[in-house]
């Protein structure tokens, strides 16, 4: 009898993938059942899902020494998903499996009692990094079979129970995958910008901020209308190309967000936490290794921080790191997690506490007003590229005016998009934001003229260094919305003016 069985499978660590390889051996001795190679409690508790899967799936689990070790032995694995392959391999050591088609193939699943396979989260990043180490086969639950597909270069199988995986090992059954006859993705509804009415100047700015990916601050009384047009930004932004879909739909599969039905995200997304929520909770973190968090959730698409002046001080400043270098890492136990965070900011405020709709109404101190927004740090907000004071609209808009709607806005910011990513194309930027400041102050150097606004505000001391560079790439913004080749000192000066307004 054979008494060794190895198939292969792929842990997660963080964002990354590696491929694991599995085996189990079967000897004489006291009856037991022994998980080895840095498994943490949740893997270690697949010693009685595997045990009864394979006893209700018709074979007698061994009464024998059963040892099962994942390779290689110093790197941390976690999660239901490797129950399936360990109990194959199990089954191969009691030569209840064949291993034909195990040698480039990873197996993936969570086993339920009876038998039945259980989805898993993280299947997109898991299937890249083994179409990475050279596989061309998978065998995934049927309910991830969807996710799976996105992935090109791997021949996908769904299944619903242990029992149709060692069938089809067997060459006794076809592993289900997508059919042709799966209804095609919708797309997520995003309200118009036709709704808006009254708030020519945020509408302006919103439509700068989405063109050239610039974070933004509202501030103004409750109901003026900040929450509507943050929730609009998505409808005017570029939809995700292939790659930047791939990358935001795996974030989303490692944070187990993914809709079951068309998982492959292809607008940006919008995450709106509430104020309330933790440093944790924006970053990413849980016990072993790190979870996703808010800021990655937004990659490519938009953070919305609503009543941001209620949020803690602390938990505002840990932006600072994501904002600055598109990325957030967080140390835990097992190691430090490092996921994408390139999204855009907006953030949205009332004036102070009592926030009547009329400013002159205020009965706040200037102390209090001062305090109320001094949470937002000015490191911080010095990484706010646009800051718009919104003012109730008149009657007379808000029963005529009609502003436009998201298709209007969507081209214009698409052609200033277009531009931008022509003028960056050899150095791989896709946004103005994007850009380093070196460049902006030395290969694409603006004309003194155009320039001198700039050392102004800061011979004032009106802005620092950081601030002189985001005014610059805010001033490119601008003149590919108007089809300029080139920033002249109006947009420069706007540039500088949009800085200058709202809490500071």
């Amino acid at each position: 009898m054979t008494t060794l069985g190895r198939v292969h499978s792929v842990g997660l660590n963080a964002f990354a993938a590696d491929a694991i390889e599995i085996q189990a051996n079967i000897s004489s001795g006291l009856p037991g059942f022994t998980i080895s190679g840095s498994a943490d409690a949740s893997l270690k508790e697949a010693k009685d899902r595997i045990r009864a899967a394979i006893g209700n799936s018709g074979v007698t689990f061994p009464d024998k020494k059963v040892v099962v070790a994942l390779a290689p032995a110093n790197l941390p694995k976690s999660g239901a998903g490797f129950d399936l392959p360990m109990a194959i391999s199990i089954l191969v050591a009691l030569g209840a499996a064949q291993t034909a088609l195990l040698g480039e193939t990873v197996l993936i699943g969570e086993l339920a009692l009876d038998g039945r396979l259980r989805p898993v989260p993280g299947v997109l990043p898991l299937l890249l990094g083994a179409r990475d180490a050279g596989f061309t086969r998978a065998v995934v639950p049927i309910a991830n079979v969807r996710e799976a597909t996105l992935v090109d270069g791997l021949e996908i199988g769904g299944a619903d129970a242990l029992a149709d995986v060692v069938a089809w090992l067997a060459g006794e059954r076809v592993l289900d995958t997508v059919t042709d006859h799966d209804p095609a993705p919708r797309a997520p509804v995003i309200p118009d910008m036709a709704d808006v009415v009254g708030q020519p100047a945020a509408r302006h700015a919103l439509e700068v901020a989405a063109a050239g990916s610039h974070h933004i601050l509202m501030t103004g009384p409750p109901g003026i209308g900040k929450t509507m047009l943050a929730s609009r930004l998505p409808g005017i932004l570029p939809p995700l190309d292939a790659d930047e879909s791939l990358e935001v739909t795996a974030i989303h599969s490692v944070a187990g967000t993914l809709p079951a039905h068309h998982p492959l995200i292809q607008t940006p997304p919008f995450i709106a936490p509430h104020h309330s929520a933790s440093v944790t909770a924006l970053l990413g973190g849980g016990t072993g290794m790190a979870r996703p968090g808010a800021v990655s959730k937004a990659h490519r698409g938009v953070l919305f921080l609503d009543e941001c002046a209620e949020m803690g001080a602390k938990v505002l400043d840990a932006l600072r790191q994501p904002l600055e270098d598109g990325v957030v890492r967080v140390s835990r136990r097992d190691g430090t997690a490092v996921y994408p965070a390139r999204f855009q900011l907006i953030l949205a405020a009332n004036p102070c506490p009592c926030a009547p709709v009329n400013d002159v109404d205020c009965v706040c101190t200037s102390i209090v007003r001062r305090r109320y927004l001094g949470r937002l740090s000015g490191p911080l907000m010095d990484r706010v590229d646009i800051r718009v004071q919104m003012e109730p609209p008149g009657n007379a808009a808000l029963m005529t005016e009609q502003g436009e709607s998201t298709a209007v806005v969507a081209a214009r910011v698409a052609q200033a998009r277009g531009a931008a990513r022509d003028r960056w194309r050899e150095h791989r930027w896709l946004t103005n934001a994007e850009v380093p400041g070196s460049a902006l102050r030395r290969r694409y150097r603006l004309a003194p003229g155009a320039m001198r606004p700039v050392e102004m505000f800061l011979g004032q001391g009106r802005i620092t260094a950081r601030g002189a560079d985001r005014a610059l790439r805010l001033a490119w913004t601008l003149a590919d919305l108007r089809g300029a080749a080139m920033p002249d000192v109006d947009d420069v000066t706007q540039a500088l003016m949009y800085r200058d307004r709202g809490t500071r």
